[in-house]
């Protein structure tokens, strides 16, 4: 079953959100790249939002010691959703995006190593069970209450950025064209001030031991929570259904576990499983496991 198209569109085999245009993703291979450029990608509900929040932290000092009241929205814009329709030429160096974009439509600049490219990674189940929540959200995206149907599209890639599988595979098999450095969610869970210290230098961004400790603090996902600059507590109502939940909701490892029933988690794993053994990730199923 296909997406609807009231709220997807396909692109070069890609699902966009209908929030954006044809035109505009198709002029971004064009967009002209900066050296000091950075980009954050990631497959929807890895830890975008926190790792936006960690990058404005880490760059923008106003942003760190609370005297810059910048939503991270504004700071760190959406490369193929340009909601505000912003000149992104005109924007400070270094210019920070999020983008949800396979590697394969990102700007062709990006390649040879130009710029600088965070990948996030989170263990699917949980990106699916944050996905089914997250879809009732956002009025944007297409509601399917029934978790086993939401699961089954999940797994075909049959929702807004396609296949989990194929945009995780890409970016991994594709890291030699890229000034690229990889983390998961997990880890970034499991040590908050290696992961920032590893973000720290490979953007080459010196900072004090204190401002680490502040980084740190201010970016653990609760007080990230209670932080409107970083919770997108205001996006429009067009946007988001606040009814029905909240854009940062548990944030944990293992949620998939309060949701999934044995069968349908072995549906997943026969589906998935097999195939995630060729990605080069160590992936974390439960909180509790080793990492």
């Amino acid at each position: 079953m296909e997406p609807s198209k009231e709220y997807v569109f396909k692109y070069k085999g890609f699902y966009f959100g209908v929030i954006t245009s044809l035109e505009y993703v198709a002029s971004l291979e064009d967009f002209e790249i900066k050296d000091s450029d950075i980009f954050l990608a990631t497959y929807p509900k890895s830890g975008t939002v926190w790792t936006q929040n960690i990058l404005s932290l880490i760059f923008h000092e106003g942003h760190r010691n609370g005297t810059e009241n910048v939503d991270n929205l504004d700071r760190i814009p959406w490369l193929e959703y340009n909601l505000n329709k912003r000149d992104y030429k005109e924007l400070p160096s270094p210019r920070i995006f999020a983008t949800h974009l396979p590697y394969y439509l990102v700007p062709r600049g990006l390649r040879n190593k130009r710029g600088r490219i965070i990948y996030v990674t989170r263990n699917p189940k949980d990106v699916m069970v944050s996905y089914y929540h997250f879809s009732k959200y956002m009025s944007t995206l297409e509601e399917i209450p029934d978790f086993n149907l939401f699961m089954e599209r999940f797994l075909a890639g049959k929702v807004l950025a396609s296949s989990w599988l194929d945009h995780v595979a890409g970016w991994y098999s594709h890291a030699e064209d890229f000034n690229i450095l990889f983390l998961t969610y997990e880890e970034m869970k499991k040590d908050l001030r290696s992961a920032v210290l590893k973000i720290c230098n490979f953007l080459g961004k010196k900072l004090s031991e204190e401002e680490v400790d502040s980084v740190v603090r201010q970016a653990t996902f609760e007080n990230m929570r209670e932080d409107p600059r970083a919770n997108y507590e205001k996006l429009p109502e067009g946007i988001v259904a606040r009814s029905k939940g909240s854009f940062l909701r548990k944030g944990t490892v293992g949620d998939w576990k309060n949701i999934m029933t044995v069968a349908q988690n072995e549906r997943f794993d026969n589906v998935l499983k097999e195939k995630m053994k060729t990605l080069p990730i160590k992936f974390i199923w439960d909180i509790n496991d080793e990492m």
